[in-house]
């Protein structure tokens, strides 16, 4: 196999279907050879598996006990159960169905996301959302890594092995080695990895929840206050922004192996499914346990995982720390693959492998800071979250409208020719892209160091400024996704009636 087929292609170069870095023809490979394919379409003979295969790497990377925690950050809104169950549910559901529906793309286009972003954007002015993407899938990287740092740790402490930062460092070093070499072998290794995933994280799970039921008071869950509508509102955003949204731009890197045939309604169906169910199952019990004990709930944004370790017994601890990494690597995993693959979309002519190396050692940087420099997680976490979810709401805005719009699929060659049909820039993304951010950033907030200073137009619109009602409802990432579809549907339908009106060949 020619090693130049894993090369990514320049922005600005035409790179036609046969070509080493437009399409490949690697053949059937399995899950202990690394993944040849880079940012190509995939090849007819390649093209493999069915829709429901896509439940098992959507599952697996969020089926982490990570989403219990977020049980107790819903109801830091300062508002109910119900309220916060609510806003939960809906919030995963509706987050994931944006993943489900950017799947679509992967099965009718056969390429990573941000290379079939292109169509949306243009050639080269998809650098711009390609490298939020890429900031938000190493950002995720990071915070999972570190968590599955601190969650051994805490485990090791509870265990009374007192090894000092040796643990960490020996949980760190292990995590990330798993990581890597899974990112590295590419998509069937990750396609194995996860299922193992899937069943082990699936089956202690189910342990945990039964070992912890009983400190359920529902007492307390019962006499919890009802907060504000703008407060539910802001737990609703924070949930569609902690789980799918950040998902939508890698979307379509585990369906583009898919068969073109494929059902449409199948893909949306599989992804929605089965990254859903676990984040809804462990929201709601995180609820319970975090109403029925306050002290667990602050104990949480310490350490988000070490603090559910407190009401096991102490024989559950190395099973609870096996499905505490597992479900973080499942995510990370996922993650580094699809940063290696934005990364070459950015424009670098390595291979995909080189890239998730890259990836890897930023994950390894940023995890030490996080775990041995920074002194609080969740603050940083969640301004990361807001910050870089509001831009990232406007891409995905833009590319769900233009699916919807382009009846023909992807035309191949075009992909990679900022000559071609799809053009250098779509100038008219990018202002949505430059106005949907300064709207959003405008109307979110952040209490964390260094993000204060959004929430700039909550004041001029009357919302009550940053210390109003209207605070942390976090409207910008809801404004966002708005300007996005809807400018998009507004002054692109043309542009992309034009495209396919093209005959083949014609890319002018």
């Amino acid at each position: 196999m020619p090693h130049s087929h894993d090369a990514a292609a320049s922005p600005g170069s035409p790179t036609p279907p046969g070509s080493s870095s437009a399409t490949t023809t690697t053949g059937q490979t399995s899950a202990r050879q690394v993944e040849m394919n880079g940012i190509n379409v995939i090849a007819e003979s390649e093209r493999k598996g069915r829709p429901r295969d896509l439940f098992w790497p959507w599952f697996a990377a969020n089926v982490s006990v990570l989403a219990m925690s977020y049980g107790a950050w819903l109801l830091a809104f300062g508002i109910s159960v119900s309220q916060a169950l609510l806003a939960g549910i809906v919030g995963i559901i509706a987050s994931f169905l944006l993943v489900g529906f950017a799947s679509l793309a992967g099965k009718r286009g056969s390429a990573p996301t941000m290379i079939l972003s292109r169509a949306t954007f243009g050639v080269r002015g998809n650098i711009v959302p390609t490298v939020v993407s890429y900031l938000i899938l190493v950002g995720w990287e990071i915070v999972l890594v570190s968590l599955a740092t601190l969650a051994t740790d805490t485990v090791l402490t509870r265990l009374g092995l007192d090894v000092g930062n040796g643990g960490k460092v020996l949980a760190f070093l292990i995590v990330v080695a798993i990581i890597m070499a899974a990112g590295v072998l590419g998509f069937d290794a990750i396609m194995k990895v996860q299922g193992y995933i899937t069943w082990a994280t699936g089956l202690l799970t189910v342990v945990y929840v039964a070992l912890t039921w009983s400190h359920i008071n529902w007492s307390a869950v019962s006499a919890s206050q009802a907060g504000p509508a703008q407060a539910v509102i802001g737990a609703l955003v924070f949930a569609i922004t902690a789980f799918g949204l950040s998902w939508a731009n890698s979307a379509s890197d585990y369906s583009r192996y898919l068969p073109r045939t494929a059902s449409g309604t199948a893909v949306v169906w599989w992804t929605t499914f089965g990254a859903s169910i676990a984040p809804i199952v462990l929201v709601i019990f995180g609820l319970l346990l975090a109403a029925s004990d306050p002290e667990l709930s602050k104990a949480i944004g310490l350490d988000p995982i070490g603090a559910l370790t407190t009401l096991l017994p102490t024989w559950f601890l190395v099973p609870f720390a096996v499905v505490a990494i597992l479900g973080l690597i499942g995510g990370a995993v996922l993650d580094i693959y699809s940063s290696g693959l934005t990364l070459l979309a950015m424009g670098l002519r390595i291979p995909r492998w080189t890239a998730v190396v890259i990836d890897g050692v930023l994950m390894v940087l940023g995890t030490i800071y996080v775990v041995w420099i920074a002194p609080d997680f969740l603050g940083p976490f969640q301004g990361f979250l807001i910050t870089l979810g509001v831009p990232l709401a406007v891409w995905v805005g833009c590319f769900l409208a233009d699916l919807l719009v382009r009846r023909q699929g992807y035309r191949d060659a075009s992909l990679y020719d900022a000559g071609g049909r799809y053009g250098s820039w779509n100038l008219d993304t990018v202002v949505f892209m430059v106005l949907g951010t300064f709207l959003g950033w405008g109307l979110v907030t952040s209490s964390a160091p260094g993000f204060q200073w959004q929430g700039y137009l909550l004041g001029p619109l009357g919302l009550g400024g940053k210390e109003g009602a209207w605070a942390f409802a976090n409207l910008g990432v809801l404004v966002a996704i708005a300007v996005g579809f809807v400018g998009y549907l507004i002054t692109c339908r043309r542009r992309v009636d034009w495209q396919e009106s093209l005959a083949e060949g014609d890319f002018r």
